[in-house]
C-alpha cells in the first residue's frame, strides 16, 4: 500500500491550499479516508475523514467551514482543500487509510496506512 501526498508549500495567512493524496495497492473506492496533521512540539491530530463513496465527512472543529475533504475515486485521490489558512495551520499534513469499522473504533481513530507527509507553513 502506498500513499503519496502532494501540494503543499507556503502561504500566507487567509491563502488557500489543495492537497492531494494518490492511493495505490488497496481498493481505494472501498475505504474511508482521513487526514491528520503535526504541528512541531505536539501530538499528531485528526483533521478529517469521508467515507468511501463521498457522501459524508467530518472535521476537527477549527477547520470547520474552512477546509474540505473530498475524493476521485476513478483517481484513487483524496483532496483536503484549505481555505482562509491561519499561523495555526502550520504542519506536517498525513493523508490516511481510516479503519472501515470507525463507527466502533472512533470516527477519529486513524488507520495503519500513512503517507509521508506534506509540509504546509502558513506565514502571519
Amino acid at each position: 500500500v502506498q500513499l503519496v501526498e502532494s501540494g503543499g508549500g507556503l502561504v500566507q495567512a487567509g491563502g488557500s491550499l489543495r492537497l492531494s493524496c494518490l492511493v495505490s495497492g488497496r481498493t481505494f473506492s472501498s475505504d474511508p479516508m482521513a487526514w491528520f496533521r503535526q504541528a512541531p512540539g505536539k501530538e499528531r491530530e485528526f483533521v478529517a475523514r469521508i467515507n468511501w463513496s463521498g457522501t459524508f465527512t467530518l472535521y476537527t472543529d477549527s477547520v470547520k467551514d474552512r477546509f474540505t475533504i473530498s475524493r476521485d475515486n476513478a483517481k484513487n485521490t483524496v483532496y483536503l482543500q484549505m481555505d482562509s489558512l491561519k499561523p495555526e495551520d502550520t504542519a506536517v499534513y498525513y493523508c490516511n487509510v481510516a479503519p472501515r469499522n470507525g463507527v466502533t473504533l472512533g470516527l477519529r481513530t486513524p488507520g495503519d496506512y500513512w503517507g509521508q507527509g506534506t509540509q504546509v507553513t502558513v506565514s502571519s
